[in-house]
């Protein structure tokens, strides 16, 4: 059986998708963008700002799990624009160790929801 995991400490679900789902030991996120929960505004004062709050939503929906960045395996990052993968590079860098950071990719894509810049997704394991 799977486990829907829902917090109201990140955005909720626009459409028919959950926060996660916890099937077995693993976790699988849907993808956090810059949406701020408590005012449903979107974090546009920068890149740095918005990857901040794209790693809170998704540091609150692994909260929901009872996990941390410590338990995330894998993580998948859409940006609009390859020239600021520097800047969200580094405020990302600043959840995980280096020593057990997750494998990663990160893909420049054309659009994303709301035309955020940045989109996060990840896969951890309990």
């Amino acid at each position: 059986m799977k486990k829907i995991i829902f917090t109201d400490k990140a955005p909720a679900p626009i459409g028919p998708y959950s926060q996660a789902v916890l099937k077995g030991n693993t976790l699988y996120t849907s993808g956090q963008i810059a949406l701020i929960p408590e005012t449903g505004l979107l974090e546009t004062s920068s890149i740095e700002a918005e990857t901040k709050q794209v790693m809170e939503n998704m540091k609150a929906v692994l909260e929901a799990a009872g996990m941390t960045f410590e338990n995330v395996v894998k993580t998948t990052i859409y940006i609009m624009d390859m020239n600021d993968f520097a800047k969200i590079n580094t405020i990302y860098g600043a959840y995980f160790d280096e020593k057990t950071a997750p494998a990663r990719e990160t893909v420049q894509v054309a659009c994303l929801p709301k035309n955020v810049n940045v989109e996060i997704s990840v896969i951890a394991i309990l």
